[in-house]
């Protein structure tokens, strides 16, 4: 016996409560439980985005980072919703205060893109991360992702470039060169091993 999937627009997932601690994503109408990842996968997480906060503080922008704190509208594959929950999302600091107003803290297809995402690869996120967000956030538009892969060792930038993303890896010991943070400077080393 075949069991149909129930399938939630955004609307309904922006008003599900279920009863556990579980944060899902929204994937083509499903949910779809975001795994912990490893203390690692965290750690990475966490540092960057105290790392990114300080860089912007530093710089003077008026940007603010947030760790698994914002949602993204992805645009539609089907006729189904899918949002995503980057581990860090920067976005202009206006936008936020924006967002702060909303019962879910989501952007949506009719509103700018975040400044710059930053996905930590899992050994159960490895396809998502590097195929199928990759293609959402091109067609978004976000200027910058950052897929860090602890499990290669490397750290891919992706740089938004007339529709497309240019891809630069950067590996051990080497700086990242960030379009977005020209004047960062952390290793790839650094944020492996915080």
């Amino acid at each position: 016996m075949v069991t149909a999937i129930e399938r939630l627009t955004l609307t309904e997932y922006l008003s599900y409560e279920n009863e556990t601690d579980t944060i899902y994503e929204l994937v083509n109408g499903e949910l779809i439980p975001m795994s912990l990842g490893s203390g690692l996968h965290g750690d990475i997480a966490e540092f960057l985005h105290d790392r990114l906060r300080v860089e912007i503080k530093q710089v003077g922008l008026s940007w603010t980072a947030k760790q698994m704190t914002v949602g993204i509208q992805s645009p539609q594959k089907g006729r189904w919703d899918t949002c995503r929950i980057p581990d860090v999302t920067v976005l202009p600091l206006e936008q936020w205060q924006q967002l702060r107003s909303k019962r879910e803290a989501i952007i949506s297809l009719d509103e700018p893109p975040p400044l710059l995402v930053v996905e930590v690869v899992s050994e159960s996120t490895k396809t998502v991360d590097y195929r199928a967000k990759r293609s959402e956030y091109t067609m978004l538009g976000i200027p910058e992702y950052w897929i860090v892969d602890p499990l290669a060792g490397k750290i891919t930038i992706c740089e938004l470039i007339e529709g497309f993303y240019d891809t630069t890896e950067f590996t051990a010991l080497e700086q990242l060169k960030s379009p977005t943070f020209k004047e960062l400077s952390l290793t790839v080393a650094q944020i492996l091993n915080p």
